[in-house]
């Protein structure tokens, strides 16, 4: 927090800039273009088609957040209504939606490269109707773990530093506290991990940039890399991270998170010390059973 004299009111912390959504936005219109790779992309519109068909009611203002290019299409069958709301080409974080104007919201593998997520999740929450959903997967936790070992451990042997190659990813307990914190009623987060496996480093690069997903961060080295820097990262990688056949693995954690607009509808959590029964003599009934 910025210090400030006494009498005056605080400044409001800005969130500190990680990626450049710009940049995000011309890689992933150049992917598409070019033949996006889409399978977590079409592994998660499957699964939110699955986690949608349990939830027994209708959306009839449902939005679809920043998902790239057509990834939530298979939607529509179930809901005609779909609004894709793109990723514009500066990046823009306001979301350009009226308050209590929605009753779902969906976004697929977008929402790691948001730089005040706290502050998206809470314009979310104003935009759903009371009992409204938010339903959202994004990439987190140990995701490409693999590759940040493996080109750090590289660029400390060859150059002497490390650059940041791999965004940092948010765990489950950090977009649970969020979630929370923006206001959600009945939070819930989960975590799908997916191994992929790959004859060589270069070729999972070669898919992330299929994925509109290279390194977009602001921080990120803008020289090409050095050729002896990338041998060598492919050599550890293989040496860390390969099976018996020689082919690597590459770790994708997808975090699942859901959450509703509070409602008097929706259960409550009982008051303090409003139970009718004590667990000491729930434990003493027990005991003499």
């Amino acid at each position: 927090m910025i210090g400030v004299t006494s009498g005056m009111a605080p400044t409001p912390q800005i969130p500190l800039a990680l990626f450049d959504r710009a940049l995000l936005h011309a890689r992933q219109r150049r992917a598409q273009a070019q033949g996006a790779v889409s399978f977590l992309l079409d592994r998660v519109a499957e699964d939110m088609s699955d986690r949608l068909a349990a939830v027994m009611r209708e959306f009839h203002a449902p939005a679809d957040l920043w998902t790239p290019g057509e990834g939530l299409a298979g939607l529509h069958a179930r809901l005609p209504s779909l609004r894709h709301i793109a990723l514009d080409a500066a990046g823009a974080e306001k979301l350009p939606i009226s308050p209590e104007s929605l009753d779902l919201v969906v976004s697929a593998l977008a929402l790691q490269f948001v730089n005040d997520l706290p502050g998206v999740l809470a314009q979310i929450r104003r935009a759903l109707k009371p009992d409204g959903l938010l339903l959202a997967a994004m990439i987190g936790g140990d995701s490409l773990t693999e590759l940040r070992q493996a080109f750090a451990a590289a660029e400390a042997e060859c150059e002497g530093g490390v650059s940041p190659r791999v965004a940092p990813f948010a765990d489950l307990r950090d977009i649970g506290a969020l979630l929370q914190r923006a206001g959600f009623a009945l939070p819930v987060t989960d975590v799908d991990r997916v191994v992929v496996r790959y004859a060589n480093a270069f070729a999972l690069m070669q898919d992330l940039r299929r994925m509109g997903a290279a390194n977009v961060m602001i921080e990120r080295r803008r020289s090409p890399s050095r050729r002896a820097t990338l041998l060598r990262m492919v050599e550890i990688y293989a040496e860390r991270f390969a099976d018996a056949d020689g082919r690597i693995r590459a770790t994708f954690d997808i975090i699942w998170l859901s959450g509703w607009a509070p409602h008097a509808s929706q259960q409550q959590p009982l008051k303090p010390g409003s139970a009718k029964a004590s667990l000491a003599d729930a434990v003493k009934k027990a005991g003499k059973e």
